[in-house]
């Protein structure tokens, strides 16, 4: 072969080569782009569990680092101290990764061991420092519930949130206003009619969620659990004329066949219509549940422990391929969150997907 055939097949293949990559860059930025125009119930994204665990991260932000759509964090009412803290096990004291930054050089030094309220105050300092990160949701497990009879009820939760998140909360009120003018009776009408504000317009912008905890759910004694309690508080402070003081939406939570708002019978049957997010197990939801009611009203489905859906994958380090094609699984059965323990995968842990 000669020296200008040789030549010439080398530059057409590097013309080959640089197609394909503006190809591919190309496609990367369009399919950004199309996340970005999505509302924010049609999209897909993964979150993370019990980000909050020292064990997880060293600190908070390194696990908004990753890019996740979701962080959990564990509350506990003390009600000696008038303090919510943030541990796993422990409701006295604190165990967890926050560090109450300030500022964003903060966020990745000093003392960790936070309150709540500096747990948020990292998630604030770090959305400002990434403006055009999110929506991101952060999930709190009221490990024994509230404490209203001690001062430390929802209408205390929602000052808190307040204080510490600001404007940057996205309210169960801002979902009632119709684009012509009016409002919706509730957030359910507001839902299902596709209120939804797209992912792009909700950057730097955090929805939170409440579900009951493990201790609460397994205690006898308590009968008032953290889904009730705070579908209540809407519902009344809806009737009071005083909805923009909510902070967050409560969950249903356990994954159940039909429309699980259907528990909430009797005297509670009018919390029915405040309840647009449902949590539950992902194994349980694939299983003969019609999910796709879910996408239908645009409600947000959040699928935990999704690596015990079969066939199960590691729960902690799944290959990335692995851990993306039950993203995709489950995006395919209309999951608004995959939530999962895969604290070493950003790439997946960034995945915006479109929902079903």
């Amino acid at each position: 072969m000669t020296a200008r055939r040789i030549t010439a097949g080398f530059l057409a293949a590097g013309l080959l080569a640089a197609s394909a990559a503006l190809i591919s860059t190309a496609s990367a930025d369009a399919a950004e782009g199309a996340a970005g125009d999505l509302p924010f119930g049609s999209a897909t994204t993964v979150g993370l569990h019990n980000t909050y665990d020292p064990a997880a991260y060293p600190y908070l932000a390194q696990g908004l680092d990753t890019g996740t759509g979701m962080i959990e964090l564990d509350v506990w009412t003390d009600i000696v101290t008038k303090e919510w803290k943030v541990s796993h096990s422990n409701p006295l004291g604190n165990s967890n990764n926050c560090t109450a930054a300030t500022t964003p050089a903060q966020l990745y030094g000093g003392g960790a061991n936070k309150n709540l309220e500096n747990c948020l105050d990292d998630v604030r300092v770090w959305l400002a420092a990434h403006p055009a990160a999110g929506p991101l949701v952060v999930k709190l497990e009221l490990k024994a519930g509230f404490s209203a009879n001690h001062g430390m009820g929802p209408k205390e939760l929602d000052a808190l949130i307040a204080a510490h998140l600001g404007p940057a909360v996205l309210r169960p009120a801002d979902l009632l206003t119709k684009p012509g003018g009016g409002a919706y009776a509730s957030v359910d009408e507001a839902v299902r009619a596709g209120n939804w504000p797209s992912r792009s317009a909700l950057a730097g912008r955090v929805l939170l969620y409440a579900i009951p905890g493990t201790v609460e759910e397994g205690n006898p004694f308590d009968t008032l659990h953290t889904d009730v309690e705070y579908g209540r508080h809407l519902r009344d402070l809806a009737a009071a004329g005083r909805i923009k003081d909510a902070q967050l939406f409560p969950a249903v939570h356990g994954a159940a066949a039909g429309d699980p708002r259907s528990a909430y019978t009797g005297a509670d049957a009018g919390i029915r219509p405040w309840f647009v997010v449902f949590d539950g197990d992902a194994a349980t939801y694939v299983n003969g549940i019609d999910t796709g009611w879910y996408d239908r009203s645009h409600y947000l489905l959040v699928m935990t422990d999704a690596h015990n859906v079969a066939p199960a994958i590691s729960a902690t380090d799944p290959t990335a391929d692995q851990a993306r094609a039950r993203t995709q699984q489950l995006a395919g059965a209309h999951a608004s969150i995959v939530s999962s323990d895969w604290r070493r995968l950003p790439a997946v842990q960034s995945l915006v997907l479109s929902r079903g």
